[in-house]
């Protein structure tokens, strides 16, 4: 198989480049001009012409660095496009609402960008390219529109892993923000989890809570109790998503490319070598 270099390319996919996307359709036509069309998958490709005069000494070294590096077209690696890098929109900051997380099974769940989505899709359904090398620090993941905190991402695969950890409710008070203590975990500011098994005050369960603050032993939350029932006793907290919770994220993103043609440079002058006919494509699979 393949090597891919985890290293990030921020500078090749630049100004003065150019891409163009695809998809893979096949399409004959009959003698009667009518054409039958099979499309192989749902995936927007891109390819990449980083074909731009190298206009310092230090840009052109650096071309030459990563097609070696690389090997020519054996390996891949991360490029940042300058016009599309976010989950929101092209180049908008990332919100935790942005795209719909995909479920792979039990408590991990990949990364996509969905496109299209401002109008009803036809039969095939929405594109999405599959997001496998999302920035570290960047992604950020919410069940109903509310942040959840316990989870990690691998920024290699773009795939997001849920805590199956969970805290024994020992206390809730009836408040206009309800005083929740607990054992097993810890929530932070900002974080929610979803609640349930609660006897007595019944009415809190199946709602996911947003910590206010926090003190030993447990949090206060969003949730105003002071007209529910009293707490009697029992109960879980689950930052994990619960069966019919939309899981979304908010992400910055790079491409997983590879070189598709030689490097090719003029000497015209030196250091001011241009480039010709150099492209990048996007793997679709690294």
């Amino acid at each position: 198989m393949a090597d891919f270099l985890e290293e990030r390319i921020s500078d090749l996919i630049r100004y003065g480049s150019s891409w163009a996307e695809d998809y893979q359709v096949d399409i004959t036509t009959t003698s009667s001009g009518q054409e039958d069309r099979f499309m192989r998958h749902t995936f927007p490709r891109r390819t990449f012409d980083v074909s731009y005069m190298m206009t310092t000494q230090k840009l052109y070294d650096e071309l030459c660095a990563i097609y070696h590096r690389a090997h020519g077209k054996y390996s891949g690696f991360r490029a940042r496009c300058y016009d599309e890098w976010s989950s929101n929109g092209a180049t908008g900051t990332p919100t935790m609402v942005d795209q719909p997380l995909t479920l792979i099974s039990g408590l991990t769940y990949q990364l996509r960008k969905y496109y299209g989505r401002d109008k009803s899709a036809g039969a095939s359904g929405y594109p999405y390219r599959t997001i496998y090398k999302p920035v570290s620090g960047t992604v950020i993941v919410a069940a109903d529109a509310k942040k959840v905190g316990a989870w990690t991402v691998d920024t290699t695969t773009g795939v997001v892993t849920f805590s199956a950890t969970t805290g024994s409710i020992t206390s809730i008070t009836n408040a206009a923000q309800a005083s929740i203590s607990f054992t097993g975990t810890t929530y932070a500011i900002g974080d929610s989890f979803y609640i349930s098994g609660v006897t007595g005050m019944t009415q809190i369960n199946g709602l996911r809570a947003i910590v206010v603050s926090t003190f030993i032993g447990g949090c206060v939350v969003n949730i105003d109790s002071s007209g529910f029932s009293a707490y009697a006793g029992g109960g879980t907290t689950q930052a994990k998503p619960y069966a019919g919770e939309v899981v979304t994220a908010g992400f910055e993103f790079d491409y997983p490319v590879r070189f598709d043609t030689a490097l090719v440079a003029g000497q015209d002058y030196p250091g001011y070598r241009p480039a010709e006919g150099i492209r990048l494509i996007e793997l679709l699979r690294p």
